[in-house]
């Protein structure tokens, strides 16, 4: 692979995944850490990435009009379908609990002009929907994580304590065969270990790109404590059986 090509494709994992360690960038990329170290700091040197500890994110993702690198995306059309027929679960008067991600931000775009209340960690679906009259919002308190667009911490975690919504629209980095949901960053983990706590159902929203995936460092939650899965159906027929033996109501668009 030509240096140029993978600095492009560096900086659209980055872009979609957000910090990602050294190892999982030479994973990624089919090049040895020591090459992976070279290209973040040359791109960091030209200002496109910014160097954390351990890894990097994509500079472009603080601020930028697409969050979570949206516009990097590969499976935009699988997003855009998941988070349609997840509208169709929404009827007015609804009480919604939206998690972070790039799908859960298409979801609320849909929900524009519905009578419904969204409550949310996710500065990116605020945004969307903060000058909208006919849907309550509720953005819960926290850290600010500009990279990601969201809120963590013990504030956002209290917050979710005092709730209990009617359905959790949930995100996720990967899904193991085992049905096991992950996430790319470990400060997101409470947080939506609370989101669960604080529903009564649990929507998780996964394109089949995350069938079955690695790409997180910390579990979630498993199977058993989803209610449905929307995913595409070129998703790994594997791991779908897993989640129907745990009776979710498995959805494909």
């Amino acid at each position: 692979m030509l240096r140029a090509t993978r600095h492009e494709k560096l900086l659209s994992l980055l872009g979609t995944e957000g910090v990602l360690p050294v190892r999982e960038i030479a994973r990624r990329l089919g090049v040895s850490e020591a090459t992976a170290r070279r290209d973040l700091t040359a791109l960091g040197r030209a200002g496109r990435l910014t160097r954390v500890y351990g890894g990097a994110v994509a500079a472009q993702r603080v601020g930028h009009e697409h969050p979570f690198g949206e516009s990097a995306a590969d499976d935009g059309e699988d997003k855009s379908a998941v988070a349609a027929r997840a509208a169709e679960l929404v009827e007015d008067g609804d009480v919604l609990l939206l998690d972070i991600g790039t799908t859960t931000l298409r979801l609320a775009r849909l929900l524009r002009g519905r009578p419904v209340t969204v409550v949310t960690s996710n500065l990116a679906i605020y945004e969307e929907l903060r000058d909208d009259p006919e849907v309550a919002l509720l953005l819960l308190g926290g850290q600010v994580r500009r990279n990601y667009q969201s809120l963590v911490g013990f504030l956002t975690e209290s917050s979710l304590r005092q709730l209990y919504v009617g359905r959790l629209f949930l995100g996720t980095s990967g899904v193991l065969p085992d049905g096991s949901v992950l996430d790319s960053t470990d400060v997101e983990v409470p947080v939506k270990r609370a989101m669960l706590a604080a529903s009564r159902q649990v929507v998780l929203l996964a394109t089949a790109a995350k069938f079955p995936g690695e790409t997180g460092l910390a579990r979630v939650c498993g199977p058993d404590e989803i209610d449905t899965l929307i995913t595409n159906q070129a998703a790994d027929p594997a791991t779908l059986a897993v989640f129907r033996e745990a009776d979710v109501e498995v959805v494909t668009v």
